[in-house]
């Protein structure tokens, strides 16, 4: 007797990666489409350790790279993605742009839409400017982030990298994001992710870095590591972001680090094989301590930064070929 298929799984075989215009935000997304996001840059992880690392699937299309924040890692990356797939990449210097000269977003916006690029990748120091920037173009947006609101590239990133080192899913999970929270478009998506895939998310941080209704997404609020650390599988390590900071939200550096800071001693209250991750840029002796930084049987951080580069690769492809379907729908 023959056996019976689920539509459902025909027509997810069959769907594409993204279904999707945009990638604004994790948010939204369901387990499928990061499932899918992630095997396809798993797969460029591969291709990227090879001699030949170019491909065609960008031939003829062009990528912009809107930055109107500083960053090394996220605009590199995106740069590089974008070229070893045959893309034409620019680099659009916001201090020389007319944006200097009083051009708002939305102009800045209208007049690249009408030289038709095919993909733009936006900073921004605002929440929610990329998704009003995205409803004023034809083309695809990818949120590269915004204010303290989201950084997608970096929650698919940061998951891809505990998979490849774990050999396995995210479900089941303790993972532990700690420090400034509050300031973390980083922490947001994480938690995003991380909650969509099934694992169990804690925030360990001093009251001041927690956002209000932080629990109200299903996080554990932890404010000293010995609980928020206790069995924990994987800990993210973030910035404290200072130059977000209007007053003062920890008393000084040397006591944050005394209390929230990562160092082997707080390191023993997690599992005997945690793992140890920080999106970077890091201040060593703040949030975490060098020998464990650069620990390699511990530490992603190094990995994190290898994922990003196929994770956007991936992004890439996923939205160029929404392109030429009639189904792609705006992430809402």
């Amino acid at each position: 007797m023959a056996l019976m298929t689920n539509p459902t799984d025909i027509q997810q075989e069959n769907s594409p990666v993204y279904s999707y215009r945009h990638l604004l935000s994790i948010e939204g997304l369901s387990r499928f489409d990061i499932e899918k996001l992630l095997d396809l840059a798993d797969e460029y992880v591969e291709t990227n350790r090879q001699a030949d690392k170019k491909h065609s699937i960008l031939r003829g299309r062009t990528l912009i790279n809107m930055f109107f924040e500083n960053s090394t890692r996220t605009r590199t990356s995106f740069e590089l993605a974008g070229k070893r797939l045959g893309g034409d990449v620019i680099n659009m210097s916001v201090s020389s742009s007319s944006i200097k000269k009083g051009e708002t977003l939305i102009d800045t916006a209208m007049t690249l839409n009408a030289m038709h690029p095919d993909v733009l990748v936006v900073r921004h120091a605002d929440s929610g400017s990329v998704h009003l920037l995205a409803e004023k173009v034809n083309c695809s947006v990818i949120n590269a982030g915004d204010g303290i609101h989201e950084h997608p590239t970096q929650a698919l990133l940061d998951a891809l990298a505990i998979r490849r080192r774990l050999g396995r899913g995210l479900e089941g999970l303790i993972v532990a994001i700690c420090g400034d929270i509050a300031h973390s478009r980083v922490a947001r998506s994480n938690i995003h992710l991380l909650s969509i895939m099934g694992a169990r998310v804690r925030a360990v941080a001093p009251p001041t870095l927690i956002p209000e209704g932080l629990e109200r997404l299903g996080v554990e609020v932890h404010h000293n590591m010995s609980s928020g650390l206790k069995d924990a599988d994987i800990i993210m390590m973030l910035r404290l972001q200072t130059e977000r900071m209007k007053g003062s939200y920890v008393p000084s550096i040397r006591e944050y680090y005394e209390l929230y800071g990562l160092n082997s001693n707080k390191l023993k209250m997690a599992k005997p094989d945690a793992l140890i991750m920080h999106p970077g840029p890091m201040n060593r002796g703040v949030e975490i301590d060098s020998e464990l930084a650069d620990d390699i049987d511990r530490s992603l951080i190094r990995e994190q930064v290898e994922m990003g580069v196929a994770v956007r690769m991936a992004c890439l492809q996923a939205l160029v070929d929404n392109q030429t379907v009639p189904w792609a729908k705006n992430q809402s």
